[in-house]
């Protein structure tokens, strides 16, 4: 990912101390990576949804005289022309460019897990927790579910946090008692603050997060010792969210990987539903 226009993009932007304004702007930037060159600060307030003078004050924070000095380093560090594939979407409709869209997503997912580093961590982080929380509110709450049902097929001790409200750090108190050292967070766009509270307390607490989120710039991330980014996809009323699933679930094999009685655990799953007839044939 280093050597793609994203992976140079986000290295750019690491390491400044940004806005919640100017992390979107970033994002936006992160996600059209092949444009990104050849946007005007008009187009780019636009497509992140900020104002013009935001986009002139994001390139001064990062060190650049203004928005047209930022524009004219990214063309020397990008390709010189725009790819002729950024203008095909124009003939497809607006469901198949939230198709397409999400396609893209997935492909960025896979660029960047041609490092497994990252993920390999972050499995070795999840198999020692005993017990591991699992926490995703609102728009992440089926994310965190999903994996949660999973993860409880190989882990011994899964807990799922799902509903904020005060107990949450009761429970969070809770499993640190019971030995966790561990939580893994999904969280996706519009952030929760009672996402970025857990989180804050949870570390506190001295449990290591690991948090899948849509960028590397979002809110949670000052707030997780590992954060490895899925984008979500835009094009609709409503997000979605498919890389960050698929991101969840190669978490679950790396975890499983690193459980070496997993494999006997979901034999003995499935001898007990045979036995059962929990599944229709």
């Amino acid at each position: 990912m280093s050597d793609s226009p994203a992976g140079r993009l986000q290295a750019l932007f690491e390491g400044h101390r940004l806005t919640p304004t100017q992390r979107r702007i970033a994002h936006c930037m992160v996600r059209r990576a092949a444009d990104a060159p050849f946007l005007s600060s008009v187009e780019l307030a636009e497509l992140a949804g900020v104002s013009q003078p935001s986009v002139t004050r994001f390139a001064v924070a990062l060190g650049f005289d203004g928005y047209p000095a930022l524009r004219r380093h990214l063309r020397e560090v990008a390709p010189p022309e725009r790819p002729a594939a950024a203008d095909e979407d124009a003939g497809h409709n607006a469901y198949q460019q939230a198709v397409l869209a999400e396609i893209e997503n997935l492909r960025h997912l896979a660029g960047l897990l041609a490092d497994p580093a990252p993920v390999e961590r972050a499995g070795r982080l999840l198999a020692g927790s005993r017990p591991l929380l699992v926490l995703g509110l609102r728009a992440a709450s089926s994310q965190a579910r999903g994996f949660a049902y999973f993860a409880a097929k190989v882990h011994p001790d899964v807990r799922l946090l799902d509903e904020g409200g005060s107990m949450l750090t009761d429970r969070i108190d809770a499993a640190v008692r019971a030995g966790a050292t561990a939580l893994l967070c999904f969280a996706l766009p519009r952030h929760p603050r009672e996402v970025v509270e857990a989180l804050e307390y949870a570390r506190t607490a001295g449990l290591r997060v690991v948090t899948v989120a849509e960028s590397a710039f979002a809110p949670v991330a000052a707030h997780s010792d590992l954060l490895i980014p899925a984008a979500v996809g835009t094009g609709l009323a409503f997000d979605t969210a498919c890389a960050p699933m698929l991101l969840g679930r190669v978490l679950l094999e790396a975890m499983a990987d690193e459980l070496p009685d997993a494999q006997a655990r979901l034999e003995q799953f499935d001898a007990k539903a045979a036995e059962r007839g929990l599944f229709v044939e």
